[in-house]
């Protein structure tokens, strides 16, 4: 058993990305925002995790999505930060900023607040770009995650994110 505050799930979830894009020989990155660096935390209880895992952007604010994923401002404004629109921008800047051969990126609402009739608490937004890919095809998903506290949907996010980072995941 590993020395660690993070959920067991959460951390053995981690273990299996290290180890699978490790055989693949793939490197990772992240752009987090409701996740607030979780999965971060996540991969990096990993010992070794650092022949993979290269980076994480935490833009939590619409100002930090623009200044170092380049989101467009007129996404944002357009689509909102919690969209397909912003989870792709965020997953393709990663990917630029970082040079990785994958990143995903994770955009939503943990509540309590902050949710709407369209985009309730629990609404996550998931993006995945890998290099070399046509960056016309997008792959991206919309979840909706039972409000079961902000702690509770920030895990079940994490989870999915990791999911997303396994070599043999279909696209979202």
């Amino acid at each position: 058993m590993m020395d660690t505050l993070l959920p067991a799930e959460l951390v053995e979830a981690a273990r299996r990305v290290v180890e699978a894009n490790r055989a693949a020989g793939r490197t990772i990155a992240l752009a987090e925002s409701c996740t607030g660096g979780l999965v971060a935390a996540a991969l990096t209880e990993v010992p070794g995790s650092s022949d993979v895992f290269l980076a994480s952007l935490v833009t939590y604010a619409d100002p930090a999505k623009r200044a170092l994923l380049k989101v467009g401002g007129d996404t944002l404004e357009t689509f909102g930060a919690v969209s397909v629109a912003v989870a792709w921008a965020m997953a393709r800047g990663a990917l630029e900023r970082s040079g990785a051969d994958v990143a995903v990126a994770i955009t939503g609402i943990a509540g309590p607040g902050g949710g709407s009739e369209k985009k309730p608490v629990g609404t996550v937004v998931f993006a995945r770009a890998d290099k070399g890919a046509d960056a016309s095809d997008i792959h991206a998903d919309r979840k909706q995650f039972a409000d079961t506290g902000r702690g509770g949907v920030r895990l079940q996010a994490a989870l999915c994110a990791l999911e997303l980072l396994l070599p043999s995941s279909p696209a979202p």
